[in-house]
């Protein structure tokens, strides 16, 4: 199904971004590939090898540049099959600590960023399910789209912006373009470095401050990035809507869906008596 399909990607200096890179690879898939760390986007390329991709570095809240890199990805491919928009970043704060700036910089890089490359793409992408019947516009939310969480009300507003988008999508596109298949992904914990490099500006009372966060959330992430990709494709072979990523996410789904208004309580319990 990938084979010769030309996929842009985001965010693939590291984490789910590579992993989707190197197995897309290995399916045959040629790949537009960005990040704003250029030092892992060139060990991205490396672990390639000889396959075909491009890398190009940029910060996805440049609009300018991520429109370049889609048109450039054009030219150089001569045509677009598909984007992941898969860049993403989280800081931690309760919202009336967290300043604007923080806040917004969260919300241009996880939301906009998005829209952005939903924008630059689609034309690419219809044109290319126009003519060979698939092409996809994947976007990643979280299962912070699906449950608030304190301490994150940035991302949590970004996150559950994406699935709003992405819904809407989905829904428009398959009147005016089945063949495009528009999907929102919903990871639960993985072991990447958002919570390592998650700027952290505050906590709640009664959090301890010498907690080493992102440790704590590596033990307790079940998922690998190449277990997250793997899931995602299969999502895209199989033309899915939603996917969700990990046993802690599909449980979370179940327990938003019993539990509306104190799901927060029971995962919380559920949780502790993990501990």
């Amino acid at each position: 199904m990938f084979d010769n399909k030309v996929i842009a990607i985001t965010g693939a200096g590291s984490g789910i971004g590579r992993a989707l890179a190197l197995d897309l690879a290995a399916r045959g898939a040629v790949l537009a590939l960005a990040d704003k760390d250029e030092a892992g986007l060139a060990e991205t390329k490396r672990l390639l090898g000889n396959r075909p991709a491009s890398i190009t570095a940029l910060d996805v809240t440049d609009t300018p540049a991520l429109h370049a890199w889609i048109s450039a990805a054009v030219s150089d491919f001569g045509r677009l099959d598909g984007i992941i928009n898969n860049a993403g970043l989280s800081v931690v704060a309760p919202f009336a600590d967290c300043p604007r700036e923080d806040f917004d910089r969260v919300m241009a890089v996880n939301f906009t960023g998005v829209v952005e490359g939903c924008r630059a793409a689609l034309p690419h992408v219809r044109a290319a399910a126009a003519k060979d019947g698939v092409g996809w516009i994947v976007n990643i939310s979280s299962v912070f789209g699906m449950m608030g969480y304190p301490t994150q009300s940035a991302y949590n507003a970004s996150k559950y912006a994406v699935r709003g988008l992405t819904e809407a999508m989905a829904m428009e596109l398959a009147l005016t373009d089945p063949n495009v298949c528009v999907i929102r992904v919903h990871p639960g914990g993985i072991k990447t470095n958002v919570a390592k490099n998650s700027k952290r500006i505050a906590l709640l009372p009664g959090q301890d401050p010498t907690t080493d966060f992102a440790a704590e959330f590596e033990k307790n992430a079940p998922t690998t990035p190449e277990q997250a990709a793997a899931t995602i494709i299969k999502g895209m072979e199989r033309r899915q809507h939603r996917v969700l990523i990990g046993p802690d996410a599909r449980f979370i789904d179940w327990m938003v869906r019993l539990f509306p208004v104190n799901y927060f309580k029971v995962i919380g319990n559920f949780l502790g008596r993990r501990k």
